[in-house]
């Protein structure tokens, strides 16, 4: 055999061997698409013979404690046009604009905008997107939307929140917890043709949506209004900046109310609260607009810090007590005023002076030369201690976003100056709930709570998700020291700058503040005012905070009015007892007196009546209504009511 023939049968031996491999390999590669990629393939085909829908779930409602709907989901439509099935684009635009109200251009361009699906129009009323649907319009969809709504619009707004337009949590609760409201959508998939028509016979396949998880808050309604209709006063009448009033179970952290004003409608939340602002709104550049409404949606009390003022001498009473740096008898002397490092620190009575006094009587007068004496025996080292003991460089843990933290000092950088200063609760900043957070350790035997909202998260049928604990947090000071200051901060509201908030029967502590704002001598200040009842065993902790406050701007003759208008509302309706002291029964030998008939009267007329004429008074046994023992304000008295009277 010669070379040539050679030659040729290796090519062509070399040619069927490489055919053989391209065939296993395309066999290879079918058999891969075919078993392996069969899944991905045909959703590919399917994806491209039809076309996907969306539909919004069914969002999880916000409940109170006592399960009333704060935020509720109800059904809407949107509707949309598929342009390759429109024919006479016009006519379609011209009706779609007159039925939802909407500029004709602006719908004909979206009519003619060329992709697969665009929408007009959402939030649609159901009855409206009905009628529209009679009108059989080619190439007009309309499918399921769900709209959300506030049903008592402001209340509480910078706590609840609200959602977009795609229903997903902007701020607030609605924010925090939207991962477990916002449910998953659903999907109406329809076959069509290459051009996107939709088949003559063409199936169309429905997925349903999975409806959130409701939400229960510790937040009470009734609770709510009060704070909220009391602060609506304060404002009003003081013409004051803005304010906020809390109240929290000082043992678990659940907050019950959490009312700021300014606030807004949770409805309308991009509408601006401000008369001033929405007179040149249109002026405004996109920033400023922006920053305009990140401002009304604060929630102040923790977003913002401020100098606390005299309501911080709990904390540094509680530290001087648990270092035994003072006790309750030791004796103080103030002058007026204190030198501190070279410099004069007067106290807020200057130039008169509270003279000799004991710790007690120190803390009943909020006398800052005092505070300032306990902050110096402590020094900086310790006084640092408990700052960091009691949380104040650290977040609360509330369950909202955006919360701020305290600033503090560096240690390096505290004088006896500072040290002096921030003993009665100035030269720092902290927010309000940071406050709450230590002195509600101060009087609940010593432990730090993380203050809170949420409690349970359920399903539509009521079964609970998720049971929502929270971590007690570490012991700020001994049991001891805290039953010391809960006897010493009731003294505080019976005898000292508190009394205004003083109710015959019931068991207050608490501390005034009155902060003076930076810059210095500005004319500006805080005034506020934080409780606690019963005094013994503590089941409502609350704070009254009035920013800029015109005319007088005492926190005991500013928030302690308002504070008594809370307390008064609030104690009877979380069924705390009326307890007479035996000072305040103690009658005369003789008592004759003369009231009105209060038959048919509002529970709150009588009360103010009876405090006009200083008669001590309860009202209990109210009938069957579910307020049996003690009243709400609004009710009215009738024959069942037991009005029990005592004279000074």
């Amino acid at each position: 055999m010669n070379k040539p023939n050679i030659l040729v049968k290796k090519k062509l031996l070399a040619f069927l061997v490489l055919f053989e491999l391209i065939i296993f390999g395309l066999c290879a590669r079918v058999f891969f698409i075919q078993s392996m990629q069969a899944n991905f393939w045909q959703a590919k085909a399917y994806e491209q013979q039809t076309r996907d829908r969306l539909i919004a779930p069914n969002r999880g409602t916000i409940f109170d404690r006592n399960m009333n709907g704060i935020a509720k989901t109800e059904t809407v439509a949107s509707i949309s046009v598929i342009h390759a099935q429109i024919r006479e684009p016009e006519k379609i635009a011209s009706i779609l604009s007159q039925k939802l109200d909407m500029d004709y251009e602006t719908v004909l361009k979206k009519v003619n905008k060329r992709v697969a699906l665009e929408r007009i129009k959402i939030k649609v009323d159901k009855n409206l997107a009905d009628e529209i649907r009679k009108l059989n319009l080619e190439g007009v969809v309309i499918d399921e939307d769900i709209k959300r709504i506030y049903p008592y619009s402001n209340l509480a707004s910078q706590v609840i929140g609200f959602v977009g337009k795609d229903n997903q949590g902007i701020i607030g609760l609605e924010a925090k917890y939207d991962k477990f409201l916002k449910g998953k959508p659903g999907k109406i998939m329809t076959e069509t043709d290459a051009s996107g028509r939709e088949l003559k016979n063409g199936q169309e396949y429905r997925k349903e949506p999975t409806a959130g998880n409701n939400l229960v808050l510790s937040l009470d309604i009734v609770l709510q209004q009060y704070a909220e209709q009391a602060l609506e006063k304060a404002l009003e009448a003081k013409k004051a900046k803005r304010g906020t009033i809390i109240l929290m179970n000082p043992q678990n952290g659940e907050i019950y109310a959490m009312a700021n004003k300014p606030d807004f409608d949770l409805n309308e939340p991009f509408k601006i609260n401000s008369p001033q602002l929405a007179d040149v709104w249109q002026s405004l550049l996109e920033k400023e607009k922006n920053d305009a409404l990140n401002q009304m949606w604060r929630n102040f009390s923790i977003n913002d810090t401020y100098e606390p003022g005299s309501s911080f001498k709990i904390i540094t009473s509680a530290a001087g007590l648990e270092e035994g740096a003072v006790t309750p008898e030791t004796r103080f002397n103030c002058s007026g005023a204190k030198v501190v490092g070279g410099r004069t620190i007067k106290c807020w009575r200057f130039p008169r002076n509270h003279g000799s006094e004991s710790f007690v009587e120190g803390v009943q007068n909020s006398c800052n030369p005092v505070f300032m004496e306990i902050a110096e025996k402590l020094g900086a080292q310790t006084f640092y201690k408990y700052m960091n003991k009691f949380g104040f460089n650290d977040k609360t843990g509330v369950d909202l976003p955006g919360e701020a933290v305290g600033i503090m000092h560096k240690l390096k950088n505290v004088g006896p100056v500072e040290l002096a200063t921030m003993g009665f609760g100035q030269s720092f900043q902290i927010t309000p709930l940071q406050l709450m957070r230590a002195a509600s350790s101060v009087v609940n035997g010593g432990q730090l709570i993380t203050p809170h909202f949420a409690v349970k998260i359920l399903d539509a049928d009521g079964n609970i998700v998720k049971q929502i604990k929270y971590r007690k947090g570490r012991q700020t000071v001994s049991a001891k020291t805290s039953a010391t200051m809960k006897w010493i901060l009731e003294s505080v509201v019976a005898k000292g700058t508190g009394h205004k908030a003083y109710i015959p029967g019931f068991r207050i502590g608490g501390k005034t503040a009155t902060s003076e704002k930076l810059p210095r001598r500005s004319g500006k200040y805080i005034a506020s005012f934080l409780t606690f009842a019963p005094a013994e065993n503590p089941i409502v902790m609350t704070l009254v905070l009035i920013d800029e406050p015109q005319g007088i701007y005492y926190g005991g003759q500013v928030a302690g009015p308002i504070m008594k208008e809370v307390l008064e509302n609030a104690l009877p309706y979380l069924n705390i007892k009326v307890r007479y002291s035996a000072e305040e029964l103690e009658l005369p030998e003789t008592s004759e007196i003369s009231v009105p008939n209060f038959l048919e009267l509002k529970v709150s007329q009588v009360k103010s009546e009876l405090i006009k004429m200083k008669i001590k008074y309860e009202i209990i046994g109210y009938g069957e209504i579910i307020h049996k023992q003690f009243p709400l304000p609004n009710e009215k008295i009738n024959s069942d009511t037991k009005i029990i009277l005592y004279t000074d």
